[in-house]
C-alpha cells in the first residue's frame, strides 16, 4: 500500500533522520565522508528541518510503502533560475527515496504528485538542479519528460561543490 502525506513542521524529527540517511545513499560518495556528514549534519539538523518545515513556501510530502516512510518530496512554487527563461516554475528542490524503496516506482509517483501540486498553483513547468554523477537520477528525470538547459554547482561548503546540471520540463 502506497500513501502520501503532507509534512508539517511537527515532523522535523521525522525529516531530519530520512534526510541524513537518503542523502548519504544517494550522494555520500561524491565527496570525502567527512564534508558529507558536516553538510547533513547541518542541513537535516532537527532544528534546520523545522526551519523549513515552518516555510510555508516549501511544501514536503512523504510516500509511505506499507506503513513505513519511504522517501520524500520538496518543492517551491514560482522560483526563477537563471537557466530557466519560463516565468512561473516550480523548483523541485529534493526528490528521494530510502535505498531499499528503489525500483517501486515512487519516485514516479513523488514526482507525479509534485507536478499536479504545480500546475494547480498556476505554475508552467518545474525545474531541478542534478548532481551529474548521479546518472541514475538524471535518466529517471529525462524519462519523466525533464531535459538538460544548463549547468550549475552544488555547494556542500564553502570549498567543496558538486557539478549538476540544470532540468526543466514545461507543462
Amino acid at each position: 500500500m502506497v500513501s502520501y502525506v503532507m509534512l508539517t513542521p511537527a515532523d522535523a524529527p521525522l525529516l531530519a533522520k530520512i534526510g541524513k540517511v537518503s542523502l548519504l545513499e544517494s550522494h555520500g560518495h561524491s565527496q570525502p565522508m567527512e564534508i558529507m556528514q558536516a553538510y547533513v549534519d547541518k542541513s537535516f539538523s532537527e532544528e534546520a528541518c523545522h526551519a523549513e518545515l515552518a516555510n510555508e513556501a516549501n511544501i514536503f510530502s512523504a510516500v509511505y510503502y506499507n506503513n513505513e516512510l519511504a522517501g520524500y518530496s520538496k518543492i517551491i512554487y514560482n522560483t526563477p533560475h537563471q537557466a530557466v527563461s519560463l516565468q512561473h516554475v516550480t523548483k523541485l528542490e529534493r526528490l528521494y527515496l530510502l535505498k531499499e524503496f528503489y525500483n517501486l516506482k515512487l519516485g514516479h509517483h513523488l514526482l507525479v504528485q509534485a507536478i499536479e501540486n504545480s500546475k494547480a498553483a498556476g505554475d508552467k513547468g518545474m525545474w531541478l538542479e542534478v548532481w551529474k554523477g548521479n546518472e541514475r537520477a538524471a535518466l529517471f528525470y529525462k524519462k519523466q519528460g525533464f531535459e538538460i538547459v544548463g549547468e550549475t554547482s552544488f555547494n556542500l561548503t564553502a570549498t567543496h561543490s558538486n557539478p549538476a546540471w540544470v532540468m526543466m520540463r514545461v507543462y
